[in-house]
């Protein structure tokens, strides 16, 4: 962020508001990082060194919680470097919860908060807390609070005020149980870009092979997915560019990556469906509609998410999350409409003998029902990936570029292959001054070979 926007922000804060952004950066910056800052150019200094001033959305968030939004205006006139990131640090509500007690808070009420707690905390250190902020910060020193305990606060606050105490409640009852987490994964289907942008491909049930590549052999039967039908399969690719609300920006470039991702699965055989700007509840109901579709004369669906992501999940443009399980939890093999593997050749016959038109169970080689899945994160866990807001995401761009290679080589380079190379290609790069490396994985029992049709 512009050196000279931090300034003009820094000059506008006085020292207690400081203070409260101090404390509300406590779950994101260490605790001994933020001693001996007493203004927000060291403030931010600490930020930028968790990267969390790539974009102003972070800085938004804060502001906002202090009730300067009219500093939101200095913000604006930021211009953005091309590159942003995808992760979306958000404050945490436990934070945000304590910072709005200590803005109710009366001087009678602080003192009565202080005298309840003397026994606990000690005579000195709450002769030395002038704030609210100061006293929770001693209560989480000695373990008294956090983000999981705050039971002695709201009994301390219900002698104090009721809707003091109520704030503690209203946390409780929304927040502390919320935490989820959540995979994604490949099923030969193939999903693209998500948490950040991930890929997942989903295989479907193979048919009879009509022709084998010249390497005639049956052993290609059992090493490789088959890849017959025209067209191969669909590929959806949900593009959530625009973000209406208060806390996360449009991701400017996402075109570039739908796009290049029409281009090269278009190519690849796959029909195309293209969803732009999808809420969280949108997302579901597509993706299960999907995973109620019959896919007999598919070989494989490619879901492609391209969105903000939180550890274990994918926002909405309504800023609402999806866990990451969610998205593929309905092309599980007992879940879509296709036989989770082909009958075996021997068994042909009696298949024939046995078979009636909508009843009778029809015999096949089981899988697990998380087989077949292959993902391709955009980052590994609790880091970021960056987009070029002119170019588009790095990583979308480098794996579109990869499946373009691969496809019109000579050699039978599968996709496992194909991401590793993605992997070494986007963690060559240094992206503001921050380094990018993406995670495949898998539950695949074949190879997945990609080619042009």
């Amino acid at each position: 962020m512009n050196r000279l926007t931090l300034s003009r922000i820094d000059d506008e804060l006085d020292s207690s508001e400081v203070a409260a952004l101090r404390f509300l950066c406590c779950d994101v910056v260490k605790r001994k990082r933020l001693e001996g800052v007493v203004d927000a150019k060291g403030l931010f200094m600490r930020l930028e060194e968790r990267g969390l001033l790539d974009n102003s959305s972070f800085l938004s968030q804060l502001l906002r919680t202090i009730l300067r939004t009219d500093l939101l205006s200095v913000l604006e006139t930021d211009s953005s470097c091309p590159e942003e990131t995808d992760a979306s640090p958000t404050l945490s509500a436990y934070r945000v919860m304590l910072y709005n007690i200590y803005e109710e808070m009366t001087q009678e009420d602080l003192e009565r908060m202080k005298f309840l707690l003397m026994d606990k905390l000690g005579r000195r250190q709450m002769d030395i807390c002038t704030t609210a902020l100061d006293v929770f910060t001693e209560m989480e020193k000695i373990g008294l609070l956090s983000n999981t305990n705050v039971n002695e606060l709201q009994t301390t606050l219900q002698t104090c005020s009721q809707q003091l105490a109520s704030r503690v409640q209203h946390y409780k009852d929304g927040e502390i149980h919320s935490l989820t987490t959540s995979t994604c994964t490949f099923k030969c289907y193939i999903n693209c870009e998500i948490h950040q942008v991930f890929v997942y491909v989903a295989g479907l049930p193979q048919q009879e092979q009509t022709s084998l590549p010249p390497h005639d052999s049956m052993d290609y039967l059992t090493e490789y997915y088959t890849l017959n039908h025209n067209p191969r399969g669909l590929c959806v690719v949900i593009n959530n560019e625009k973000f209406p609300g208060p806390e996360l920006q449009d991701r400017r470039g996402s075109q570039k990556d739908a796009r290049a991702l029409d281009e090269v699965f278009t190519r690849l055989g796959f029909k195309m469906m293209l969803l732009d700007n999808l809420s969280a509840d949108e997302i579901r109901c597509q993706l299960n509609e999907l995973g109620a579709m019959n896919f007999l004369n598919h070989d494989a669906l490619v879901v492609c998410v391209l969105s903000h992501g939180e550890k274990g999940s994918v926002y909405g443009t309504d800023e609402k999350q999806v866990p990451l399980r969610e998205l593929t939890q309905p092309f599980t093999s007992g879940r879509t409409g296709a036989l989770p593997c082909p009958p075996r050749p021997r068994e042909e016959e009696e298949l024939k003998e046995n078979l009636e038109e909508d009843a009778g169970s029809i015999s096949g080689e089981t899988v697990p029902s998380d087989a077949d899945f292959l993902l391709g994160m955009a980052t590994v866990q609790d880091c970021k990936s960056f987009r070029n807001t002119y170019t588009g995401s790095i990583y979308i761009q480098e794996l579109c570029k990869q499946l373009e290679k691969s496809a019109e080589s000579s050699e039978m380079d599968d996709i496992l292959t194909v991401l590793t190379r993605v992997n070494r290609e986007v963690s060559k790069g240094l992206y503001k001054n921050q380094k990018q490396m993406p995670e495949p994985k898998y539950t695949l029992t074949k190879k997945l070979v990609l080619r042009f049709v």
